[in-house]
Parts: C-alpha cells; structure tokens; sequence
C-alpha cells in the first residue's frame, strides 16, 4: 500500500518478468540485440538514480525481484507476462518455470500468466490445456512477433489462433494480454500492429484483450479500436516511464487513454525489470496533466486509484482491503465503457 498526503492506493503491477539473457543463454546475435534494445530503453527514460549496470541487467533471479517490486510496501501485487523468445535464447527469455514457482512461494503477492503461441499447433493447443490446470491460469501474454522457424511473426486472427483463443475461453483463461508496443531489436515493427484486436474483440466479447504499451507508436489507431471494443484494456507498460524524459508527452497518452477509453479500462504496469516500479508508482500520484493542455481533463485522485491498481484488481478478482476501495457512490462504472461515452456526437 502506497500513502501519500493521506491518500491510500492499493498497487498492481500488471506487467512484470524474470529474464535470464546472460551471455551462455543467448542463441545467438540476436538474443544480444535483444537485451541491447531493452537497456537502451532502459537507461534512455529512467531518471539517473535509477539506472542498473548492463551486468545486473542481463539477470535477476526471484530473490532480487521480490526486494525490488515490493520494497517499501509499494506494490501490493504483481502479475508476470512473460515472452518466450526461444529463437534467441537457449532455454528461452522467459524463466517461465521460475517465475511460476515463485508466484507459488508467494500467492498473496504475484500471479503468473502463461504464453502460447499458434504455430506450436496441435501440440501447443494441448500444452496449454496441461498448463491451464497446472497454473490455474487467468491470463496469457502473447508476443505476435516472435519468431518461430522461418515465420517472423503472427496475428490475432490466423485461424490457428482462433483456436487457441476459443480454448482459452472454455479453460476460463479470460485475460489475453498482447504486446502491441513500440518494436524490439531485430523483431519487426509491423509484427506488433493493433489492427488485428479490433478483429478478435468483436468476435471474443467475453474475452478482455489487455493491449500492453498501448499500441505505442499507434496510440490514435487503438484509441479508436478500443472505445468502439468495450472489452479492450490499455497497458501502461512502455508509456508510463515517459513521465519523466517526456512528461507532455505521457500528459496527451494518459489524455487520450481517459478520454477515448475510460478511467476504468487502463492499467498501471513497470515492465519489470525495464524498469522498478516504486519511482513510477510515486511520480504517476504526483503528476497531473499540465494546464495549458485543457483538451484533457485534470487525473483525479480516484483516477489515479484505478489506474495504479482496482482495474486489475477486478481484471484478476484480487480482494481489495475495504479500506482501499473507493467508495460504492463513486464505483460508477465496473465494466468496460460503452462507445457511447467517448462523445463521439460531439466531433
């Protein structure tokens, strides 16, 4: 629980990893530019305090995660997305086995959600039934482009897909988290296009598709993918560091996001260990869309609540101490926006 000036937040982090790209664990060129491209995002937007070794980088383990996303009380639960990436690492980016043991270790304080991938086929498809009973999963990240072989990417709505989004839906698997964010050395750009949700959205309606970084560098296209798709999530991860290089900048994604989405439809998430999530956590209380920008309305402390932590809550059926909630009166909303409230009349 974070506190300040006497307001309490109840914090999820609903995006972090445990990586492992050490040198003897890299495949090949390419699982070093990898790691490269994410230091360099890194060191790039994180204020100089909080900049990490490249050597410290390349690894963490359990035990350097659990101190640093949950020092000081801060983060009150975490949710791990991890990638898989195995064309680049021997034993995959992802330490998947561990992360799941660790969110054993730790129930009350992380939540582990699996991946898949369509081109796994047949096979894939019953792993996953296999995993969802092992890890009572809620949730999957899923990385369209991954390369696979000679396929350097994937979308939504390949057939094979569709069939592991309808088996997730009869396995109860209702949180699809997709990164569909800024590209990665040497994944391609148009690998991680939005246009593809909008497609699955509509056809999976009892599905909530998470869009991590949402959609960055196309905020505008997800904008209005996801104010006409009630069932479409903005993921901060990427976006939220930009609050200290780039303040304006984060001022119009977080204008836009509430505007064309909602307050209840978007996620505070660090991208651990891109970056820790205390120094965003307490710059996101303090900030506030600057004045001049009056096409946006002003973050408000019951905004703020939502973002940093009950919109996941109610996304993974976490249990909110009373005390932290927001009041019955102002829970005015608890599902997704309808399209309507983007003021569309208006334009």
């Amino acid at each position: 629980m974070y506190t300040k000036d006497g307001e309490q937040y109840y914090v999820v982090d609903a995006h972090i990893a445990l990586w492992d790209a050490r040198p003897e664990n890299q495949r090949n060129i390419h699982g070093k530019q990898f790691i490269d491209c994410f230091y360099d995002y890194h060191r790039n937007l994180s204020p100089e305090s909080e900049v990490w070794p490249y050597e410290e980088y390349l690894y963490q383990g359990g035990e350097r995660l659990m101190r640093d996303v949950f020092a000081g009380g801060i983060v009150d639960h975490a949710v791990f997305q991890p990638a898989r990436l195995a064309e680049f690492y021997h034993r995959g980016f992802g330490q998947t086995e561990e992360a799941f043991a660790l969110a054993q270790a730790h129930p009350d304080k992380l939540t582990y959600n699996h991946y898949w991938d369509p081109r796994d086929g047949e096979n894939g498809l019953d792993k996953l039934r296999a995993d969802a009973e092992r890890m009572q999963l809620k949730g999957v990240k899923l990385y369209t482009a991954d390369w696979h072989g000679e396929s350097r990417g994937w979308k939504l709505t390949d057939p094979m897909a569709y069939r592991y989004l309808e088996a997730c839906r009869e396995l109860g698997i209702r949180n699809i988290h997709v990164h569909k964010g800024p590209t990665i050395r040497p994944l391609d750009r148009d690998a991680f296009d939005v246009a593809d949700v909008d497609h699955v959205a509509t056809d999976f309606t009892d599905l909530t598709f998470v869009v991590e970084h949402c959609g960055l560098p196309r905020l505008e296209d997800f904008c209005w993918i996801a104010t006409q798709e009630p069932n479409v999530v903005a993921g901060l991860a990427v976006a939220i560091p930009f609050i200290h290089t780039r303040p304006r900048y984060f001022a119009q994604i977080m204008g836009e996001l509430v505007y064309w989405l909602g307050e209840d439809r978007i996620l505070f998430s660090s991208d651990y260990a891109l970056w820790t999530p205390t120094w965003l956590v307490e710059r996101f209380v303090d900030f506030q869309i600057p004045e001049d920008m009056t096409e946006y309305a002003p973050l408000s402390t019951e905004v703020k609540k939502k973002v940093l932590g009950l919109n996941a809550a109610r996304l993974y059926d976490l249990e909110v101490p009373a005390h932290l909630r927001l009041p019955e009166a102002d829970e005015t909303q608890t599902g997704p926006r309808e399209p309507a409230a983007a003021d569309l009349a208006s334009v």
